[in-house]
């Protein structure tokens, strides 16, 4: 038996430019963060040879290519995979539309697992182009890279996209101490709506050209960023994700409606310095930066938005059980 542990995340700044039609004209980036709330992969031999999988619903099949689950389909045919496996999926919170990268999650904890199952040892630049294979390529899914690189590599992350495809990873050494003050002015409030991201994407693809100095300032924020981090100013996050959100609803038109702006304004009232939609918009939940000092009123004000406590995670998919 093997069980990958992969973690869900948070992105500050960059969301949008790591889609292809932004980064194959000019390099696009991201910083994003993996947070302790994870997707758990458990993968065991069978005495038969049936495939046996576990999710929200149930499957038992004789060939991989009768499988409905597509993201399990598409890593047991790339890890070449053919019968006699069992595969258990589980999440601390319902995935769907959550806005935290749990589909990409999914996918490199998949990879993971099944790897390690096979005896084969793979690195974390592996895992994240492989899934993005599978969701992109092979899934035409309209979605960019920061999720499986971030789920694969965990920690503070820098991601910059390059028009030849290639992704340089900038690892932010922070010690725990670090993460913790920076992790601790950071709340997540679910906004009571779950969606599907991808009609959010599809408009935002096809409007790429119209949409384009939009993401460019988007994506020069991650400079600012960046910099910032290196100094220890976290509370420039908060500045960037309010200049952040103001620009991102603009880029498709379900981002945002009148019950998120709603939630925000009330989020604005009560001391964050700023706060965005999580992923791609549309529900899920808001992430906001609020002084610590702001924060007993800032949970009073949003008590009817259930909170998911978290801190940031250092690191990203990894094997928590192996006995093979």
């Amino acid at each position: 038996m093997v069980i990958s542990q992969t973690p869900l995340r948070i992105s500050f700044v960059g969301g949008g430019t790591d889609l292809k039609e932004f980064y194959s004209k000019k390099r696009g980036s991201v910083i994003s963060a993996t947070i302790n709330k994870y997707l758990y992969v458990i993968v065991k031999k069978r005495y038969d040879d049936l495939i046996v999988l576990h999710y929200t619903h149930s499957e038992i099949v004789c060939s991989v290519n009768e499988i409905k689950h597509n993201l399990l389909r598409e890593a047991l045919l790339k890890v070449e995979i053919a019968n006699g496996i069992e595969i258990t999926t589980l999440a601390d919170i319902p995935s769907e539309g959550s806005g935290l990268g749990s589909s990409s999650a999914i996918t490199v904890g998949i990879l993971n697992a099944l790897y390690v199952f096979k005896g084969i040892s793979v690195s974390n630049e592996t895992l994240a182009k492989e899934a993005c294979e599978i969701e992109i390529s092979i899934l035409k899914k309209p979605i960019g890279k920061q999720d499986q690189y971030i789920a694969a590599y965990g920690g503070l992350c820098r991601f910059d996209f390059m028009p030849n495809g290639n992704v340089d990873v900038y690892k932010y050494k922070l010690s725990d101490h670090d993460l913790l003050i920076l992790g601790s002015n950071l709340l997540l409030h679910f906004t009571n709506k779950t969606r599907s991201a991808d009609d959010i994407l599809n408009e935002q693809k096809a409007n790429s050209e119209n949409i384009f100095n939009q993401l460019e300032m988007i994506c020069d924020m991650v400079d600012e960023l960046h910099e910032n981090l290196l100094i220890k100013n976290y509370f420039k996050i908060g500045e960037l994700l309010k200049l952040n959100w103001e620009i991102k609803k603009k880029l498709a038109s379900k981002i945002t409606n009148s019950d998120i702006e709603n939630l925000v304004q009330l989020a604005y009232d009560n001391g964050s310095v700023g706060c965005k939609i999580a992923g791609a918009g549309g529900g899920g939940f808001l992430l906001s930066y609020v002084p610590r000092n702001y924060q007993e009123a800032f949970r009073e004000a949003l008590a009817g938005f259930k909170e998911l406590p978290f801190i940031i995670d250092k690191f990203g998919s990894r094997i928590i059980f192996n006995s093979l």
